[in-house]
């Protein structure tokens, strides 16, 4: 299969820094502290209630990689219709949930739009849910394997890639070849608390795995120096992309 166009390059490429954060004045000075540090800045719910989209339109028109996890699910129209909307706005990533119908009617509304810019991803399983919580939900089977059937989802409908985690990207891999990207949360450098998430990784542990783009955000946006500790994770990237065969 054809190599992803939305592949990444280099290990400042693969790091995706989370902007989980109240406010666009607490955003725009992380920016600020790790610009040139790290290649993908992800926007998410929290700050796209309180002016995050523009931010992101902003940071965008400034020539950043955007990744904006709007994690979009309704009926088809309206999908189509919102992915549509997104592509106008200059993000490099978008995630919608990796149902079926809603990845179809996300790519339609992208083939509408003409913009081959833009990578939709489809959400599988959520980092923070583990095997109590899927059941909780009503699903049968395995994370694994409601993560592996959502991939195949995913792979048929034509997306750019997917969202899960990096304990599950082994097995995805040879699923989804190179042709489409695999980005995981729930990425714990060393010596991290993994918090709220529940499948984790490291940064090492994921890239051997077969990861392309790596989440982090707390242990990126809470450390005494971001730049640091985003150099730290891409150390970490770096010396494991030496260590994969070619």
């Amino acid at each position: 299969m054809p190599k992803s166009r939305f592949a990444p390059t280099s290990a400042r490429e693969r790091l995706v820094f989370a902007l989980d954060v109240p406010t666009v004045r607490e955003a725009e000075a992380l920016v600020k502290q790790t610009d040139g540090k790290v290649g993908v800045y992800k926007i998410g719910m929290e700050l796209q209630f309180a002016g995050g989209l523009e931010f992101a339109r902003d940071l965008a028109a400034e020539g950043r990689k955007i990744f904006l996890d709007v994690k979009l699910h309704d009926i088809d129209n309206t999908i189509t219709k919102a992915v549509r909307n997104v592509a106008k706005m200059g993000m490099t990533f978008v995630t919608v949930h990796a149902y079926p119908k809603t990845m179809r009617a996300a790519v339609e509304g992208l083939a509408q739009e003409g913009n081959p810019d833009l990578c939709l991803l489809g959400v599988t399983v959520l980092t923070s849910m583990d095997e109590a919580d899927l059941c909780a939900a009503g699903y049968r089977g395995p994370i694994a394997e409601v993560v592996e059937a959502r991939a195949r989802d995913a792979r048929d409908a034509h997306m750019g890639g997917i969202v899960c985690a990096a304990t599950e990207t082994r097995r995805l891999r040879p699923i989804l070849g190179d042709e489409l990207v695999i980005v995981t949360p729930g990425i714990r450098p060393p010596g991290n608390a993994a918090g709220d998430q529940r499948r984790v990784m490291t940064p090492a542990e994921a890239v051997q795995a077969g990861s392309d783009y790596l989440v982090v955000g707390r242990p990126i946006s809470q450390a005494a120096d971001p730049a640091a500790a985003a150099e730290a994770v891409i150390a970490d990237i770096d010396g494991a992309l030496e260590a994969v065969p070619a």
